[in-house]
């Protein structure tokens, strides 16, 4: 009787864990041809947005800095933990063979 219990309570929490376990619903995103269509349709460029250009092109520079920065240094974890995986590798040979 307890085993059947036991059995029984196992299936209710699997189905519970399965009902909570899908998906979201999805979310829709709107097309950005819609944008694209009424920022092409002014031909003449405000004097304020040719003055925010070049700030915004050094800010682009500052920004582009800061990410090579980030990517030496997770080259540079990437090769330390590539030398610590080939050292535990070596490790496990060196004690199967002892």
């Amino acid at each position: 009787m307890l085993r059947h219990s036991i059995t029984v309570l196992l299936i209710a929490l699997a189905l519970g864990g399965v009902a909570n376990s899908q998906s979201p619903a999805p979310i829709i995103v709107q097309p950005a041809n819609a944008a694209a269509a009424t920022s092409t349709s002014s031909k003449t460029a405000d004097p304020a947005d040719t003055q925010s250009i070049p700030a915004a092109i050094k800010l682009l520079e500052q920004i582009k800095a800061g990410n090579a920065d980030v990517l030496a240094k997770q080259k540079a974890a990437l090769e330390k933990l590539d030398e610590l995986k080939e050292a535990a590798d070596q490790l496990q040979i060196f004690a199967k063979r002892g």
